[in-house]
């Protein structure tokens, strides 16, 4: 009989034990409270650089330059003193010059029917009188640099040879084209003529991107 109070102490300590936990259960259930997964990890933060600008292509530029050039020279102001035979052209439709004039041993005309004869240094006062600029002439016979008929990888190739044009190189016709009186004409070629359609500063960016890059043709 002495053993009862100690069987009945055991007992409520195991019945206390298991209410805590019961206790302790319902708690966490309640309060919704779960072991939380272990973060995945991050991910890698997206690159706020700038992606670097692509790089110019000088000969791309040369030859996509080449058809601003190519539509100056044939056009009339410029084409007509460049024809494919001796006699230069006149007017905005290209006809043979009139008084049956020819290009001449040094491209200034032949014997009576000199350039300079009606040609002066600047323009007749009037429509359809003749142009003037200082040294007005064609080619020489001996390279006489057609322009009239000749495709754009024709002409591209003959302006860039010297053994075609004039014995130039690339800077000496840069500074033909951008600064020669008598191809500025083209430009202000008094009443009655169309001037060069396409804007002289035009030309000249077309023309060092052209240099810059190779003088590039087409085809190539």
């Amino acid at each position: 009989m002495r053993s009862r109070p100690k069987i009945l102490r055991n007992a409520s300590r195991a019945l206390a034990t298991v209410a805590c936990g019961a206790l302790a259960l319902l708690a966490v259930q309640c309060s919704g409270t779960t072991t939380a997964p272990s973060p995945s990890p991050a991910a890698p933060a997206a690159s706020t650089a700038t992606p670097a600008a692509p790089q110019p292509d000088p000969v791309a530029e040369a030859k996509a330059a080449w058809p601003t050039i190519y539509a100056v020279l044939q056009h009339p102001r410029c084409a007509n003193c460049h024809p494919a035979g001796n006699s230069p052209l006149q007017g905005d439709d290209s006809h043979p010059h009139a008084q049956n004039v020819q290009r001449g041993p040094d491209g200034q005309g032949a014997a009576a029917m000199r350039c300079d004869t009606c040609h002066q240094t600047s323009n007749l006062d009037g429509p359809h009188l003749p142009p003037g600029a200082p040294n007005w002439h064609l080619p020489k016979p001996e390279m006489p640099l057609v322009f009239v008929g000749k495709s754009s990888e024709e002409l591209c190739k003959q302006l860039r040879d010297p053994k075609q044009n004039g014995g130039r190189t690339p800077e000496q016709l840069f500074e033909h084209m951008a600064s020669d009186p008598l191809v500025l004409w083209g430009w202000s070629p008094g009443p009655g003529r169309e001037p060069v359609s396409t804007p002289h500063e035009e030309l000249v960016k077309a023309l060092k991107a052209w240099i810059a890059g190779g003088c590039g043709c087409p085809g190539e």
